[in-house]
């Protein structure tokens, strides 16, 4: 079927949509030119265009009524090994705190969640693996990283089936798996030992502050002839020149991320470590040069013995040199001095934006501003302070492809999570169907449609998990069959499947309101696991 046809049986299916219904199910067409529609400058739709309680999607009303297990699960500590009951998903990746919803209908997984009802090391948990088929061979493959599932409803229907929700709770490593002889999937697994987050370490600091200092000042530290070190080293000048050469030779070393957050690092650390000027100039024969604290003085006395310093020169004093100036002029030997700028002074080896470049927090404060600029809700403000925790969040609802989604969750450090993260936001742009590479949506047409975020997993009635991200416009869909209501994963709306207009691959579906008054009146719903890798 050629792709002329496949468009006009599309818009013959989006008019028969329109006359089921004209009330109840209305299908607005979406002009590129937005001026008229009620959305923020990123291009998303204004929370006064929204009718529907996103909340109801995160509950799962769909699979009915489930029991709470009244069971919290205890975390199990980093190294632990153990044995669970493995659940093998194609197309989801679980990350610690996030809902998966399981429909259980094989005979082999029934069991395996009764066990890990009833298991006495973790009991209530089952391990979650990723399984996916090689592009090369087609042969299925076993990720070696998965997470731990905590049962938190559970309902047994008449048929023996189980409907079953979920929560992530602690990533781990599969040393091994078999089937067991009633064949349950089994696996030995080992509990990943999490890092605590990353701060700029200020243990590192040195005696001294360094001489390299972004804003390129051109500091000069002269020794007297005097001192035994000026006679055997020499005086030492720092020349701009080669601070400069250091700057861009470490710049030429990093990648565009790693450069940018360095420029932005830069700009942060110079608005805070910026050196006042002295408010009254003082004569050439007030000023001197002063001798450099020895390595194994104290780094407070030498921060804050010092009587002054200016743009042209930074300079230190020892202690005797000190005590005289105070016992010639007192008065005059502070009045130029600001000694919170000593205070502000980079005492570390490396300048602080290195530091800064890996100090969980600030990439956590980054990341969540750049989530809210380009996804917009849920705001993620209370997690700044859990790097751990957003950085999970960022990754298990950031839209893009299953194995991009796969690569995060084996990052083991948080702050190279959260970088990994943050290069992503910036470069994802185009949504594109995985088998032909067909554009189907933009990064400014998603669309939140749950508590959670832009991406969540669902469950048919067939018991197949999908992990979809939504979008208030798609391209290149064409529409399969009567829109239908039944077992809705949004309630108030009726579902289509969509296929690639360019390959026919199952890509979603198209989510309709089924009343007049429920906004938006329509939405796309795309499977990451047909998401292409390629994010620009």
């Amino acid at each position: 079927m050629d792709y002329d046809r496949i468009l006009a049986r599309e818009q013959r299916q989006m008019e028969e949509i329109r006359q089921l219904d004209l009330e109840e199910l209305q299908v607005e067409e979406v002009d590129d030119d937005s001026s008229g529609d009620d959305r923020d400058a990123t291009g998303r739709r204004t929370s006064d265009d929204y009718a529907f309680d996103t909340c109801l999607a995160s509950l799962h009303t769909y699979l009915g009524e489930v029991e709470d297990t009244h069971h919290r699960v205890a975390f199990l500590d980093g190294g632990a090994v153990l044995k669970l009951p493995i659940f093998y998903l194609e197309g989801v990746v679980l990350f610690p705190e996030a809902t998966l919803p399981l429909r259980v209908i094989q005979p082999n997984f029934v069991l395996s969640v009764e066990r890990a009802l009833t298991q006495v090391d973790a009991p209530y948990t089952i391990g979650v693996i990723r399984v996916f088929r090689d592009p090369d061979n087609g042969r299925i493959r076993f990720a070696n990283v998965g997470t731990t599932a905590e049962i938190r409803q559970y309902r047994r229907l008449e048929d023996g089936s189980l409907n079953v929700v979920t929560r992530g709770q602690q990533r781990f490593r599969l040393r091994r798996r078999w089937i067991d002889v009633e064949g349950a999937p089994c696996g030995e697994v080992q509990i990943i030992q999490e890092d605590i987050p990353l701060r700029a370490p200020r243990d590192a600091f040195g005696d001294l502050a360094p001489f390299s200092n972004p804003r390129g000042h051109n500091f000069s530290v002269k020794l007297p002839l005097n001192d035994s070190r000026a006679e055997s080293n020499g005086s030492m000048d720092v020349d701009n020149d080669a601070e400069t050469n250091s700057d861009e030779s470490f710049e030429s070393a990093l990648s565009l991320t790693e450069r940018e957050v360095h420029q932005s690092a830069i700009g942060s650390y110079s608005g805070s470590d910026t050196m006042e000027e002295s408010t009254t100039s003082s004569s050439d024969d007030e000023k001197s040069h002063l001798q450099l604290q020895s390595k194994d003085s104290d780094s407070s006395d030498s921060l804050h013995s010092c009587p002054e310093i200016s743009n042209a020169d930074l300079v230190s004093s020892s202690m005797s040199d000190m005590q005289s100036c105070k016992q010639k002029e007192p008065n005059k030997c502070w009045r130029n001095t600001d000694l919170n700028q000593f205070r502000r002074v980079p005492r570390a080896f490396w300048p602080h934006w290195v530091y800064r470049m890996y100090d969980s927090y600030c990439l956590a404060q980054r990341a969540a501003d750049m989530w809210k600029d380009i996804v917009g809700a849920p705001s993620m403000d209370h997690l700044v302070k859990k790097p751990d925790l957003l950085s999970f969040y960022i990754a298990s609802k950031i839209p893009v492809s299953e194995s991009t989604r796969q690569e995060l969750l084996e990052i083991d450090g948080i702050s190279y999570r959260l970088r990994r993260e943050i290069e992503l936001l910036q470069s994802f742009d185009l949504i594109r169907c995985k088998t032909c590479q067909t554009i189907i949506a933009r990064r400014s047409n998603m669309l939140v449609m749950s508590s959670e975020g832009p991406l969540g997993a669902y469950v048919n009635p067939g018991g197949h998990v999908h992990e979809i991200m939504t979008f208030y416009k798609a391209n290149g869909l064409a529409l399969i069959g009567p829109p239908r209501s039944e077992y809705s994963w949004f309630p108030g709306y009726a579902w289509t499947i969509t296929n690639c207009a360019g390959c026919e691959t199952h890509m979603g579906w198209l989510f309709t309101a089924t009343k007049k008054n429920l906004k938006p009146k329509y939405f796309w719903g795309i499977r990451s696991s047909q998401v292409s890798d390629d994010l620009h």
